[in-house]
């Protein structure tokens, strides 16, 4: 009897393996919200220079700071440079320079701002942009507290899954929430830049036990609220981190997975609780149909069994192929994602409102891509999103900055074709390898997937040399994955492969044809 039969023995996934997923529902909700907390964390609000001779009771400010502040070519104040002297302006007194109209020069120079900046805070009360002005020179390290969040989340998943194999996964789990919530609590606790990002790293890491556990799904309507609520960043962060604490007390009653304790030979503590899981589900059996012996064999038949490794998955032409282009396809999802999800601005809403709209679009979208894969086929349904995701980006590219509106309405198109991309990826990704490695294909497609996920927000600092350069990388890498996805075998009404050789069966493309083809059974 295999541990499948057996779990069919207790009665299948019934009220007990429910329970189990409504208390691992939070982190559900508490994933999404974190990855993308650097839409509020990060802000950054308007800014100019800081001058500190202008007068106190200043009428008209406008006036003030076009003597002081160059326009940029839209007709914006300058948010990085004044002026070296104030320039004279008709019917106005300067102050605090000892400058006279008679001193203005016809080509004034500037310079970077030598006293600081001056923040609107009518948005935002505090963000990690105002608190170390991290801005203009320093935006780099703005837009980098994503990345370093994202390589947190890239390391810990593969210490975590190291970890979970040895240890267990609610032991784990236990540590991930604890550690994330002392990790969020230091960040807001955060004396310098560099405390911020090391916890932040960190939180990023500990955050990565849940993804091992669930996957992130929705919140992302709940922080534009969240956000809305609560202006402050460090408070903000306190409230996305103490949800942590009932996830703490749930695991009083989840327990560890049987098939780890019986791998461990941890019979006993097994029996105990498949013994409950019959109880609650309604399937009572006695300890007979369980007994130990029985149990013994499962458990040897389970430690037989080789775990697969990464390399298993570039050994063989036909899976080595598929391993290359669900890499491609993994990494555009994430970038345009997470490209699209990170960049609210110049849509003509607020914050709040594009959140909002971004979060709200994530429903209809997989609904679509639920409709879709089941007739149309995944692999035109990974394609289409990926390229649907590609031309709102670059159709964006073709607006002047007066067309808001149609703006708006392709980024949210564009926000609900990249999460159809990432809703598609995990089924399509999971029915084209063979059993014995389709959790280690996952593992290795959604690792490629991070690291596109940690590049993503420091793409945008490609503004600095050609303003559309961002939206432009972002489209083209959505494009290759999108023709990339064509390469890839439909899996619609397919039998799922059990094994090695039921992949390498299928017809190979032509540039693999002339491979051997090893007809070895790894799994036996």
């Amino acid at each position: 009897m295999g541990f499948e039969e057996l779990l069919e023995q207790v009665g299948g996934f019934g009220p007990f393996q429910l329970r189990n997923v409504a208390l691992l529902a939070l982190p559900r909700i508490l994933l999404p919200m974190h990855f993308l907390l650097p839409n509020f964390l990060a802000a950054v609000p308007a800014h100019h220079c800081a001058l500190p001779g202008a007068p106190a009771n200043l009428s008209h400010q406008d006036t003030w700071l076009a003597a002081y502040l160059p326009r940029e070519p839209d007709g914006t104040f300058s948010s990085c440079l004044q002026f070296t002297h104030p320039q004279a302006l008709p019917n106005m007194t300067l102050w605090g320079e000892g400058q006279n109209p008679g001193e203005s020069q016809s080509e004034p120079s500037t310079v970077p701002c030598p006293h600081g900046w001056e923040y609107d805070h009518s948005e935002f009360s505090s963000t990690t942009a105002t608190e170390w002005d991290l801005v203009c020179e320093q935006r780099g390290l703005n837009r980098a507290i994503s990345t370093f969040f994202f390589a947190g989340v890239l390391v810990g998943a593969v210490i975590f899954g190291y970890l979970s194999d040895r240890f267990g996964r609610r032991r784990l789990l236990l540590v991930a929430y604890v550690s994330s919530l002392v990790m969020g609590l230091t960040s807001a606790a955060s004396v310098n830049y560099i405390m911020f990002i090391v916890t932040r790293t960190l939180t990023g890491a500990a955050l990565a036990g849940l993804t091992i556990i669930v996957l992130p799904l929705g919140g992302v309507t709940l922080l534009a609220l969240v956000g809305y609520l609560i202006r402050d960043w460090r408070w903000l962060l306190m409230a996305v981190t103490l949800p942590c604490v009932p996830g703490i007390l749930s695991l009083w009653w989840v327990p560890e997975s049987a098939r780890w304790l019986l791998t461990q030979g941890r019979v006993k503590e097994a029996q105990r609780y498949l013994l409950r899981c019959a109880r609650l589900n309604g399937r009572p059996v006695g300890e007979d149909s369980l007994g130990l012996e029985a149990l013994r064999k499962v458990a040897a038949a389970e430690r037989v069994v080789r775990k697969p490794s990464y390399l298993d998955l570039f050994r063989t032409p036909r899976i080595r192929y598929i391993s290359l282009c669900c890499m491609v396809v993994w990494f555009g999802v994430n970038v345009s994602y997470y490209g699209q999800s990170l960049d609210l601005l110049g849509l003509g809403l607020n914050l709040y409102q594009t959140q909002l709209l971004f979060g709200a679009v994530e429903l209809p979208s997989k609904l679509v891509v639920y409709l879709s894969v089941r007739h149309a086929g995944r692999r035109p349904t990974q394609a289409a999103m990926l390229l649907g995701a590609a031309l709102s980006l670059g159709c964006r590219l073709l607006l002047t900055s007066e067309m808001v509106y149609w703006s708006t309405v392709l980024a949210v198109l564009g926000k609900g074709f990249s999460e159809g991309a990432f809703t598609t990826a995990y089924l399509f990704t999971s029915e084209m390898y063979p059993t014995v490695l389709r959790q280690t294909g996952l593992g290795l497609t959604a690792l490629v997937g991070r690291l596109g996920g940690s590049l993503a927000p420091l793409v945008t600092l490609l503004d600095g040399i050609w303003l559309p350069l961002p939206k432009l990388v972002y489209a083209g890498i959505a494009l290759i994955a999108s023709c990339t996805a064509l390469l890839l075998p439909e899996t619609r009404r397919a039998q799922l492969p059990e094994t090695i050789q039921d992949v390498e069966r299928k017809s190979a493309p032509s540039s693999l044809q002339q491979e051997q083809v090893p007809m070895k059974q790894d799994h036996d």
